[in-house]
């Protein structure tokens, strides 16, 4: 196939792609496989430049510039500048823009639901490459999280941010509804049964959940169900969505039932909105981000005690666990080759034990390495904040199979926003759980099948 016919098809692909976004890749180029590099070793006749484009706001663009600051003074080969885009669909208009310019970053940080469509863009080099050309060792990284990553025994790009749900609870809310503050519930059942007593105590509602279609995708994954066929999209590329299937009318007719009986209340989208609610006490279970640990626990202090438990699922559930959430690294093939090498060194740098417990306590999000929970800031952070040990054990518990991976799809933003709209539409009562689920499949179906016709 001719460089202009992959070069119509990249584009045409990315038309269908997150159309919310409008967001294309560009032209393409062949990825080349790297020569190894040690730390620094990049010939040049100045610092190469490493361009990073990111979409950690807030506290964590600090974050993410003291990490930079922190490589460009261990080595003077190589200078990296981060750039802040906004958030991940601010950046994803801004790459598009950037591609056929020479203006694009050297590495670009992207939300896990776009890992499909940066695959089949072409645009990048595989991180698998980088690895083997340096004999890297892979089994530094925790397996449930690079697992998400990796496709075809592929690693395509570096995880970076990441983080998982929990159930998070009021121990004062507990106790005042003669619940045991120690026994969280661990199923859909038992979360019901404690709702129900928050509720009744007449302090506050028992439960909320934001209408966020992560939570769906992991409720899924905890019953031990792929999300769509070919095996979550990672044998072959997805060509259905299976949200309509029994897990997912499992999981609506239980939040639906909790919104009926008073036991949780409907606070909309917006998960901030969620956790101010349960900030202040007037809810007593919500599901939120592994992320969200310090700020809930910190905005709780002298007010009531928080407590974290694993993701609820049925009682009657297959084994299952939790996908990871958040964003990895990927580096842009049309970088000349001695760029791209150095933003490997860049890439290595970040993964080390040091730097990732720098990230994980000053961020909540999981250390991607192994060797960062033998830091020692690590090890005070965990006796600061003791409920991030459960995070720790979901993840570790969590066996990687295609339903823990997560799925893969080309369309997953836009099939993540459908999903909410038809959450939306069981608790508002407009339809039952299945009417909604089998229309909000149709149309991710028909959406992952036009994708699929420009990528072949």
């Amino acid at each position: 196939m001719g460089k202009k016919r992959l070069t119509a098809l990249a584009l045409t692909a990315t038309m269908v792609f997150l159309s919310a976004c409008s967001v294309n890749m560009g032209e393409s180029t062949e990825s080349k496989k790297p020569e190894a590099t040690k730390s620094g070793a990049v010939e040049a006749s100045g610092p190469k430049k490493v361009v990073f484009w990111h979409a950690m706001g807030g506290s964590n663009t600090k974050v993410v510039d003291q990490l930079v600051a922190d490589y460009n003074a261990s080595q003077n080969k190589i200078k990296v500048e981060a750039v802040y885009q906004g958030n991940y669909d601010d950046l994803l208009s801004k790459l598009k823009a950037s591609m056929g310019t020479s203006e694009g970053p050297s590495v670009v940080q992207m939300y896990e639901i776009g890992s499909r469509f940066m695959i089949d863009s072409k645009a990048i080099t595989p991180m698998q490459n980088f690895i083997d050309a340096d004999k890297w060792d892979l089994s530094q990284l925790e397996p449930n999280i690079a697992g998400y990553y990796t496709l075809g025994g592929k690693l395509y790009s570096m995880p970076f941010n990441t983080s998982n749900p929990v159930l998070y609870y009021n121990k004062d809310l507990f106790k005042a509804a003669g619940l045991d503050p120690a026994k969280p519930p661990k199923t859909f059942e038992e979360l019901k049964v404690a709702a129900d007593a928050i509720t009744k105590s007449g302090k506050a509602t028992g439960a909320n959940f934001a209408i966020y279609g992560w939570f769906m995708e992991q409720l899924f994954a905890n019953q031990g169900a792929e999300y769509v066929n070919n095996g979550n999209g990672r044998t072959s590329n997805a060509t259905q969505s299976q949200v309509n299937t029994e897990p997912g009318v499992k999981v609506l007719t239980w939040w639906k039932d909790l919104i009926d009986t008073k036991a949780a209340n409907n606070l909309g989208r917006k998960t901030d909105d969620s956790k101010k609610a349960f900030s202040a006490g007037q809810v007593g279970m919500i599901l939120e981000s592994t992320a969200a640990l310090k700020g809930l626990v910190d905005s709780a202090s002298g007010k009531f005690e928080v407590g974290t438990s694993f993701l609820p699922k049925p009682a009657d559930a297959k084994e299952g666990g939790v996908i990871v959430g958040g964003a990895s690294l990927w580096v842009m093939n049309n970088r000349p080759d001695d760029e791209q090498k150095s933003t490997w060194d860049f890439i290595k740098f970040l993964t080390t034990p040091k730097e990732q417990a720098y990230w994980h306590v000053n961020t909540g999000y999981f250390p991607i390495t192994k060797k960062a929970y033998d830091e020692d800031i690590v090890k005070e952070n965990l006796k600061k904040f003791p409920q991030f040990q459960t995070a720790i054990d979901q993840l570790h518990q969590t066996k990687l199979n295609t339903a823990t991976q997560g799925a893969v799809m080309g369309v997953f933003p836009e099939a993540r926003q459908i999903v909410e709209g038809a959450i939306e539409e069981v608790l508002n009562n407009k339809k039952t759980p299945k009417e909604a689920l089998d229309a909000a499949e149709k149309e991710i179906t028909s959406k992952i099948q036009t994708y699929n016709k420009t990528v072949k």
